[in-house]
């Protein structure tokens, strides 16, 4: 089978098969495709400002016209050894899997055709042409987790030639994994903000990354989420203390438990799983807080999620009609329903 897992891509990028003329990359990280294929052009050894030898196309171009991919990939090189064909945005495309098909019945010699697709499902034409054939590869490229995100911290402090803390490290990790060049965006402007320090620290990542009190909400939120009544009462009163509103608090509450009922219902309808209702979400779940998200989905029916939100939005109107009542109303809805989901759903015959 010409494909590779997860974790074997960047050491094939690393040493690519020169008898692989048509890569496919894919997955929901489009920032991480889109790094690595960039990556993958350069080793290619074509001239990638030389309009000649490399030529870009849209998905929908090839859509469009699906005789132009075989020309192309036909066409002899006139100024280097071979061409490099890039195609971008990449699915489910019925002319560009044909085209790409009958390029990998008889590989052309003289080009190399790059795809970059998002999350191809196992079984899609494309994916599943290039996997069966011997002149192509694909590369699934997923969300960052735990090393991969270590490994990305890790590669632009040592090219900045400084150090996070510990505390620092950690802060950080809250805000990356969802989209590899995002990521590595957030981490570039933190070096950019600490810019002639040796070692950079939580407080620095706080104020690169957004300020202490949405970092403070996320945590209450996941607190919440979670069951975990003794993290969510400590995170609440900091959060008071330092001045921050509770109807910032209410309204991410019921954003987050919002998407939660939406996800919900869309598992029962489509007979997803809670991971791959999460996976899809849109906008998307930071990968650090996909587990959190999925237990919940778990915990709670639609109905509950209902149930919770119509509590939310009573706490709301308390909150507006006495202001006075606002802190402790608020940190109670939040207890209820951290104790509700903190407890196994019963069971009806």
């Amino acid at each position: 089978m010409a494909q590779k897992k997860a974790h074997e891509v960047d050491a094939w990028l690393r040493r690519p098969d020169p008898s692989t003329p048509i890569v496919l990359l894919y997955g929901p990280d489009r920032g991480l495709v889109s790094e690595r294929a960039r990556y993958y052009a350069t080793t290619t050894g074509v001239p990638l400002d030389d309009p000649f030898s490399m030529i870009k196309f849209d998905a929908a171009d090839i859509e469009q016209q699906p005789g132009r991919l075989v020309d192309e990939a036909r066409t002899i090189p006139m100024f280097s050894d071979r061409r490099l064909i890039w195609i971008r945005n990449a699915g489910p495309q019925k002319g560009l899997a044909d085209a790409v098909k009958l390029l990998l019945a008889e590989p052309p010699r003289e080009a190399i055709v790059l795809i970059e697709a998002g999350d191809l499902k196992k079984g899609a034409a494309l994916r599943a042409s290039v996997e069966a054939a011997f002149g192509g590869m694909a590369l699934p490229c997923y969300a960052d987790e735990g090393k991969s995100i270590d490994a990305l911290i890790d590669e632009e402090m040592n090219k900045a030639g400084m150090k996070l803390t510990l505390e620092a490290r950690q802060t950080l990790k809250r805000s990356l994994g969802g989209d590899r060049m995002a990521s590595r965006g957030e981490i570039e402007k933190l070096v950019l903000y600490a810019l002639g320090q040796a070692s950079i620290g939580v407080e620095d990542v706080v104020a690169s990354t957004g300020d202490a009190a949405a970092l403070s909400v996320d945590e209450l939120i996941d607190a919440v989420l979670d069951g975990r009544t003794a993290d969510l009462d400590a995170t609440y009163a900091r959060l008071v203390s330092a001045g921050g509103q509770v109807f910032v608090v209410l309204s991410a509450a019921t954003r987050q438990f919002q998407l939660l009922h939406l996800l919900r219902s869309s598992m029962a309808e489509g007979g997803q799983s809670a991971a791959a209702a999460v996976a899809a979400a849109k906008p998307p779940v930071f990968y650090s807080r996909r587990r959190i998200v999925e237990a919940a989905l778990q915990r709670w029916d639609p109905e509950a999620l209902a149930r919770i939100l119509g509590r939310l939005q009573a706490a709301v109107l308390l909150t507006r009609r006495r202001p006075d009542l606002a802190v402790p109303a608020t940190r109670q809805i939040l207890l209820a329903i951290a104790l509700d989901g903190g407890q196994p759903r019963r069971q009806t015959n």
